[in-house]
């Protein structure tokens, strides 16, 4: 069975370790991106935000518990679904690359071609774009701060 993948890009001016304060704090998600609400359900290894984390996500009646898989401190998350979204063997990874200019962000998911994981693909083809634009605006709004 081959796998449905999303993908959004996008360049802010902000350093990538302003970009990973807001990424890898779910707790903050509702701040920046389209969530209603974000918090952590279980703490993960060594850190709240670390390999382990369990994290619920609301966007609007829907509510995603996704488990963060790895940590690359200030460069990478890898995460998946746990409940929420009718998908199965959900892998999403956030990436932040430097850049002479700020940062890359690359946000990404991947999953089952199953008949509610094509539903799912619908949606997050154009909601990937919309959490990587919002990025960008959080981020370089961060960026300009005094």
């Amino acid at each position: 069975m081959t796998a449905l993948h999303v993908e959004a890009q996008g360049t802010t001016r902000a350093e990538p370790q302003t970009v990973w304060a807001l990424v890898a704090d779910a707790t903050r998600y509702a701040e920046w991106g389209p969530w209603d609400a974000s918090s952590y359900e279980r703490a993960g290894d060594g850190s709240e935000h670390g390999a382990g984390a369990v994290r619920r996500i609301r966007y609007r009646r829907t509510t995603t518990v996704e488990q963060v898989l790895e940590v690359d401190e200030g460069r990478r998350i890898v995460y998946t679904v746990v409940a929420g979204i009718p998908v199965r063997h959900y892998r999403g990874e956030v990436v932040l690359t430097p850049t002479p200019e700020g940062t890359r962000i690359q946000w990404s998911g991947s999953w089952d071609r199953t008949l509610l994981g094509r539903m799912v693909f619908r949606k997050l083809r154009t909601f990937f774009p919309e959490i990587v634009a919002d990025l960008v605006v959080a981020a370089d709004r961060e960026a300009s701060a005094p």
